[in-house]
């Protein structure tokens, strides 16, 4: 290895996963590890954690057998009392929240805790970066077995407004592979067929939807205005709000049986709008 010059405590293959938490170490200190091991590094402002596929020059060595993974692939370096992460590779790097950090991009910072990053390689490959900053009191998180669980976040929906967005986010309540949200005419159209004492406007849906977006985005929820998001907005005002629904649980896949027809003795339902 060579030009790096910083002390550091090697990780063996072995080691088990930083999801699990750390060793007490002083805060600030990194870990940084793969499947083929890793290194865990003091906070000293400074201080360099180099990753890539070579072995022989990195203190984490990530993809060693793909050469689609560059061989100084980045480093995370402790400045500020915050450890960076820099990608000098070609292929950018997934972190949480589905954020790209892109070649000689600038540094973003790591918070306390377990960071999963991904690198991609070759064939759908991705080689797993596991990072863990110790926090304040330097400890790995206890366990806490009969703790009760903590529910998520649920968002209370009127009956329209949750039939709506069932229609709207249908596509992702059935797990199709590359789910958009459906149009407002889409929308109108299911819904007035499904009922049609109770005529729906494509008008009518975008207000609904609209205003339980303005309610969620009020209460904190990110991705759901024009002003974050920025133009042209497309669909992404629509699928952050269907996520957010979804991952909170506020919205099921069993929810889906509010498209079918009350009263329909025999199998069917809606059928889907067109694509």
């Amino acid at each position: 290895m060579t030009g790096r010059g910083e002390p550091s405590e090697s990780l063996g293959p072995g080691h088990g996963s930083l999801a699990h938490g750390v060793p007490p170490s002083a805060p600030g200190t990194v870990f940084a590890l793969s499947v083929a091991g890793g290194v865990r590094m003091p906070p000293r402002d400074g201080r360099k954690v180099l990753f890539g596929r070579n072995r022989d020059d990195v203190h984490v060595c990530v993809g060693e057998d793909d050469r689609k993974v560059s061989r100084h692939q980045g480093f995370l370096v402790r400045r500020a009392q915050l450890w960076w992460m820099r990608n000098t590779g070609r292929l950018p790097i997934r972190l949480p929240g589905a954020r790209l950090l892109f070649p000689e991009e600038e540094p973003v910072p790591l918070a306390e805790g377990y960071t999963a990053a991904f690198v991609r390689g070759s064939a759908d490959r991705e080689h797993l970066l596991e990072l863990y900053v110790a926090g304040a009191d330097g400890r790995r998180p206890g366990s806490r077995p009969q703790d009760v669980t903590e529910p998520p976040r649920m968002w209370r929906l009127t009956p329209d407004e949750r039939l709506v967005l069932v229609s709207l986010g249908q596509r992702y309540l059935r797990q199709d592979l590359y789910p958009q949200p459906l149009a407002w005419r889409q929308v109108a159209e299911q819904l007035t067929e499904l009922a049609p004492d109770r005529p729906w406007s494509a008008k009518r849906v975008e207000h609904l939807i609209a205003a339980v977006r303005t309610r969620l985005a009020k209460a904190g929820v990110a991705g759901l205005t024009r002003e974050e998001v920025g133009e042209p907005v497309g669909n992404a005002l629509n699928d952050n709000l269907i996520r957010e629904l979804l991952l909170s649980t506020s919205l099921v896949p069993p929810d889906l049986a509010l498209l079918e027809p009350s009263g329909d003795d025999g199998p069917g339902g809606v059928p889907a709008p067109p694509a």
